[in-house]
């Protein structure tokens, strides 16, 4: 399973990176914004920034909601760097323009997918990645990971190439259940990440092994 991070931060993708897990990122608006990076210009200066700062892909979203609007604005950000990964909401035109960009061979993530039906659509399109936001669909009483799994089951059933990515993922567990049911790709915090990487007896068994060494000289 790929490891993604969401965020426009720069410093925690670094750490990310730094970690030596790290596959890629992804963003949005909202996430540009908490890092206070606002204005046409300084956002996609920022997406090449980030594209410097880690290896693979970056996604890239679209603010238009019309075909020609989101291919006018697909293919300036697919021009920005060779990692950008055009992200196209999941609407009507949204599923032309992923045919449109999969012909073009620019690669695709299908974004705000809630149902079985949208992850469908998405892949007969020729999106590169689907992206169902697990964590949403949490929020209002509705279990993300059972979508996943049923996704899973039917891109296998036909063999699409669509790379399942589970978005909105919000603590380690979810990594960890998205990895059981065959996620390809995880995108969530850094914290989901370096969360894997805890668990008492691992402290308890080092704090030991020191202790005796220590006895020893």
């Amino acid at each position: 399973m790929k490891f993604f991070i969401d965020t426009a931060n720069l410093d925690q993708i670094k750490e990310a990176e730094a970690l030596g897990v790290l596959d890629g990122v992804t963003t949005n608006p909202s996430l540009m914004a908490k890092e206070g990076i606002t204005g046409h210009d300084n956002i996609l200066k920022h997406y090449i920034d980030i594209c410097e700062a880690v290896e693979g892909d970056v996604s890239a979203e679209v603010i238009s909601t019309d075909l020609e609007g989101m291919i006018r604005e697909g293919e300036a950000l697919a021009a920005l760097h060779p990692q950008i990964v055009v992200k196209i909401p999941m609407i009507e035109d949204g599923v032309k323009a992923l045919k449109y960009f999969a012909d073009q061979g620019i690669k695709t993530n299908c974004t705000l997918v809630f149902s079985v039906g949208q992850a469908l659509l998405a892949a007969k399109a020729g999106a590169t990645y689907v992206s169902p936001f697990i964590g949403r669909l949490d929020d209002v009483s509705t279990d993300g990971l059972d979508l996943i799994e049923d996704i899973r089951l039917i891109y296998d059933n036909y063999g699409f190439e669509t790379q399942i990515l589970a978005a909105s993922v919000r603590h380690t567990m979810h990594v960890i259940n998205c990895a059981k049911i065959g996620a390809d790709v995880m995108t969530g915090p850094l914290s989901s990440i370096k969360g894997l990487l805890n668990h008492p007896l691992t402290d308890i068994g080092l704090a030991k092994f020191l202790a005796d060494f220590k006895k020893g000289n």
